[in-house]
């Protein structure tokens, strides 16, 4: 057949051949058997011609079988592909008809995975710059604002009389309170600790964040961060290790979460483990936020439930 055959043409031609093969074969083995057949047809000949039809019935199904086999793995593949997973592909057999299908379906694959990646890219930048905007609004105009306001009520408290003295120091509290919810806010949106002292900083903060907050001790453990670490991939530990403990606070009713960072020679393990409720997980927002960003540095993001129960999330970024 010609190499370069269109799938089309390919599989037209393979089965012409492979019916072709049958009939020819089923006509030699007739004449050249000592097998008659009698014009009419006698009883005892009935069984020859059964026989026979049976067994080019079951060669043809064999033989297309084996020749449509990949379609089969085809359409699977086409029902279970998730751009945010990982990987997966039909292989390759340049000596099937259907090679020529299967390299472009998966070529258009790479395609999509790709685009999607720099969409994906563009529209977390995007959220970055505008967390950083949104951020510095908050630090520079609502929190200036507020400890003006708190200057101001100091001035009043001091000239008060007594009788009011208590009532203003109430509204000071709340305005305080108000003040450092505003600085909290504008911390989880711009990580100025990671791009200040780091990653492994940056966790430590984000634990302890977290721990006051959920009232949820967040234990660390695991190798120090190692060298050479991009931006990119640091926002992208970050992001991941926050969002996870979001949803440790939201969903999960833990009482402890154990936070990890292994270093191997090829690879970043972070692990984010909790002994919550665990249990069948709804893909929401959420984690497939957390997948786009796994694809930004070609890392694999998995969620589980160990058989001790809770829930491990596994992020393995190559190095």
């Amino acid at each position: 057949m010609p190499k370069h055959a269109s799938p089309v043409r390919a599989l037209f031609l393979r089965l012409v051949l492979i019916n072709g093969t049958v009939f020819v074969v089923g006509t030699l083995a007739l004449a050249l058997s000592p097998v008659t057949i009698s014009s009419p047809i006698l009883l005892t000949e009935i069984p020859v011609l059964v026989i026979g039809l049976a067994l080019i019935l079951v060669a043809t199904t064999v033989l297309l079988r084996r020749s449509l086999a990949p379609l089969d793995a085809l359409q699977s593949l086409m029902e279970r592909v998730d751009l945010l997973r990982s990987r997966d592909r039909l292989p390759e057999d340049d000596d099937h008809d259907l090679a020529r299908l299967i390299t472009t379906f998966n070529a258009m694959l790479d395609r999509l995975e790709e685009q999607r990646s720099v969409r994906s890219a563009e529209v977390l930048a995007g959220q970055e710059a505008e967390r950083r905007r949104i951020a510095r609004e908050l630090h520079d105009e609502i929190g200036q604002s507020l400890t003006a306001a708190l200057l101001s009520l100091k001035r009043v408290v001091d000239r008060a009389p007594a009788a009011l003295q208590w009532d203003l120091r109430q509204v000071q509290d709340t305005v305080r309170g108000s003040l450092d919810d505003v600085r909290q806010v504008a911390r989880r949106l711009r990580p100025d600790v990671l791009e200040d002292l780091g990653l492994a900083s940056a966790l430590a903060a984000l634990a302890a964040e977290f721990t006051e907050a959920a009232g949820v001790p967040v234990l660390r453990t695991g190798d120090p961060v190692p060298a050479g670490l991009t931006p990119q991939t640091e926002l992208v530990l970050f992001r991941i290790t926050q969002e996870s403990l979001t949803n440790v606070a939201r969903h999960a009713d833990a009482e402890k979460v154990t936070v990890s960072l292994a270093a191997g020679p090829r690879a970043l393990i972070l692990t984010v483990l909790d002994d919550g409720r665990g249990g069948p997980h709804v893909e929401g927002a959420g984690i497939r936020g957390m997948r786009e960003r796994a694809l930004l540095v070609d890392g694999e993001l998995t969620v589980s439930s160990p058989p001790g129960g809770g829930t491990l999330v596994t992020l393995v970024v190559p190095l």
